[in-house]
Order: C-alpha cells, then sequence, then structure tokens
C-alpha cells in the first residue's frame, strides 16, 4: 500500500491495519477497507470462517489467523515477529469496528510498544448508527458495552446510566434485553427515554422509541431478536436521582450491625431515603433472613 501523505516511512516499520467491516449490510464496506484486505500479508480475524466470506468479497487472498478473546494473549509475540519481519497486518472483527467490545486491544497496546505503526479504517460502527439515528442528544455519549449479568458490577453500572448527563449506549443479548430495561426502569426511573435499534443496516432494522418501562413492556410482549443496541437519554437537568441500591443496602447493614430490629430498620430506610415501604422491607429481608 503506497504511504500516505504527510507520513515519513522509516525502514523496517510495518502497520497493522484496523479494519471496520459492515454491521449488516455488504454495502457498506469501504473501497480503502477492500483494498487493505487485497494488499496485507495476513488478516487476523475473530472467526475466520466469518471473515473468509468478506475477504473473498475484497479480493483478498491473504490467510486469516483467528484472533479471538482467548488465544489473544499468546498472539502476540507471533503477531509481532510478522511485523519485525516487514509483514503488514490487517485486524478485523466479526463485524463493526475493531475493538469496540471486541478483541484486540491487547494486540494493539503491543504493536504500538513494538515501535509499528497502527492506523484505522473507518467503516460501520453500531454504536455511532443508533446514536445518530435515536433522536437523543449526540453532542456528547458514553459507550459501557455489554452489561455485566450480575453483582456489584452490574449494580454500578446502572447507577452510572442512572446518573450520567451524557447520552449512553448498550450492547445486549436479545434475551436478555428486557430484564435490562427493567432494571433501567429501576435505576433511571420509568419515564427516562430510551431508544433500542434492532438489526441496524440489515433488511428487518427497527428502532422503538419510548420510555424505558414502554420498551420493558414492548419487548415482553414481542421478543427481540438479532443484534440490539441501547441508547438511553442522559440524566435530565434538574433531575437529581435517588440512592442507588448499593447505598441503600449499605445503609440498611449498617443499621442491622448497630443492633436495630429489622422492623425498624425498613421504617428507618424509608423515612431517611425516600425508599418505598414495600422496597425497604425486601432490602432488610434480602440481608436478614430471620426479619421480623
Amino acid at each position: 500500500m503506497p504511504p500516505r501523505a504527510g507520513r515519513t516511512i522509516f525502514p523496517g516499520v510495518s502497520t497493522l491495519y484496523l479494519v471496520s467491516t459492515p454491521i449488516g449490510n455488504l454495502g457498506d464496506m469501504t473501497p480503502r477497507a477492500s483494498e487493505t484486505l487485497a494488499s496485507v500479508s495476513r488478516i487476523l480475524a475473530e472467526d475466520t470462517r466469518r471473515s473468509r466470506v468478506l475477504a473473498e468479497r475484497a479480493g483478498a487472498t491473504a490467510p486469516l489467523v483467528s484472533l479471538h478473546r482467548h488465544n489473544e494473549r499468546e498472539r502476540i509475540d507471533k503477531i509481532l515477529s510478522w511485523l519485525d519481519a516487514g509483514d503488514d497486518l490487517a485486524l478485523v472483527s466479526d463485524a463493526g469496528t475493531p475493538l469496540v467490545s471486541d478483541p484486540g486491544g491487547r494486540v494493539v497496546s503491543a504493536v504500538v510498544d513494538g515501535g509499528h505503526d497502527v492506523v484505522p479504517i473507518p467503516g460501520a460502527s453500531a454504536v455511532l448508527a443508533a446514536l445518530v439515528a435515536s433522536g437523543l442528544p449526540g453532542e456528547r455519549f458514553c459507550f459501557l458495552g455489554f452489561p455485566a449479568r450480575k453483582g456489584k458490577e452490574r449494580t454500578q453500572l446502572l447507577e452510572r446510566v442512572a446518573s450520567s448527563p451524557d447520552t449512553v449506549i448498550l450492547f445486549e443479548s436479545p434475551v436478555r434485553l428486557v430484564r435490562l430495561l427493567h432494571d433501567l426502569s429501576e435505576s433511571c426511573g420509568p419515564s427516562r427515554r430510551v431508544v433500542v435499534g434492532r438489526e441496524l443496516t440489515k433488511v428487518h432494522e427497527t428502532f422503538f422509541r419510548g420510555t424505558l418501562e414502554e420498551a420493558a413492556g414492548y419487548y415482553e410482549e414481542s421478543p427481540a431478536r438479532g443484534e440490539v443496541t441501547i441508547v438511553v437519554q442522559g440524566q435530565p437537568a434538574g433531575d437529581v436521582p435517588g440512592p442507588g441500591p448499593e447505598e441503600i443496602r449499605d445503609a440498611a447493614r449498617d443499621l442491622l450491625e448497630g443492633g436495630m430490629r429489622p422492623s425498624i430498620v425498613a421504617k428507618e430506610l424509608a423515612r431517611r431515603l425516600g425508599v418505598t415501604r414495600n422496597d425497604a422491607y425486601r432490602i432488610v429481608h434480602e440481608l436478614e433472613p430471620g426479619a421480623e
């Protein structure tokens, strides 16, 4: 591939190209992406079977080498040896822009540290496609990827979404979408605006626009299929969120450990933190199975 204008090429410095690929519609493959895949010595691919179809469409004849989350670390030395030998490489994910909720971050860091060039080949991105079509503010946004399925990490993510002043974008499996919408409704409030993009750029692309409560009800009745991207409105100005679930549990735990009776703890949670009486009793019983 010819040198790019304005850049000095040093002998022995090879390039790792991060090539964005279509997220559904093959027409979104850019000419530059095709030219890059056709010019490199090897293509690092998350799923070689899936990427081989795209490589052949681009006229690429380079061998495909698997690079996924289970072998990324062990591949680094070999990748660096190829670059050291003067080979240019391309990295692709199954769909969209590499490294966005996909493997490759360790490799890119090692390549940069190794003194080689890393060049992005821009293209399709589910994150940006969903954001610009959502109708929600796009000047400032935060992408948080796939939520943890349980535990403190999930609780912290939900609290982060609830308090974010910026639009938040998430990925989720369609089978876990309803649960996530219910959890977001509880943490952000049921009236927070949300847009759910499904099968972006594909034949059956759809957008649901409404509140978190409405979205949860809709997808309970009409389960989602295919790839899903969720865009959540930032915290409206002047809307100060109440205490998060972890903060409420911490307060309940402190009161219980101080010797206060469970029934009194529940009343205190409702009085101090504005928690509904039913939620307060539920939290106390979760922490103290023998609560009255």
